[in-house]
């Protein structure tokens, strides 16, 4: 049982091997000459102005999440559709109650303003 392991083991051992590899080989070799223009932070070209982290809304953090929670939870709409035969009627139900809480979710998030961005 465990010997069917040991090509996984192989593949992860190898992975690591090659990756710690290229990376030493690309600090062995790379070229080093640094400037003061290339240690500053790129932004898309333009020269940077004010603290390079700044403060973020906190409605694009809870938008992302929303979206992150939403999409994730849609996801499990496709096993359902391949298998909706199989499952017949009670799957049918289920599939229904799991979309009527995922609409009340995305009602109660509206109604809060959770999606509004200003």
């Amino acid at each position: 049982m465990l010997g069917d392991y040991i090509p996984l083991l192989v593949i992860i051992t190898f992975a690591v091997i090659l990756a710690f590899l290229v990376v030493l080989l690309g600090t062995i070799f790379g070229p080093r000459r640094p400037s003061q223009k290339k240690a500053m932070p790129y932004e898309s070209g333009m020269v940077p102005y004010g603290p390079g982290s700044r403060r973020m809304n906190i409605r694009y953090y809870l938008i992302a999440v929303l979206f992150i929670l939403f999409d994730i939870e849609v996801v499990f709409f496709l096993p359902w559709a391949l298998s909706f035969r199989e499952l017949g009627i009670p799957g049918l139900v289920l599939m229904v109650i799991f979309v009527v809480v995922l609409e009340v979710a995305h009602l109660y998030a509206w109604k809060k303003g959770a999606l509004e961005w200003e």
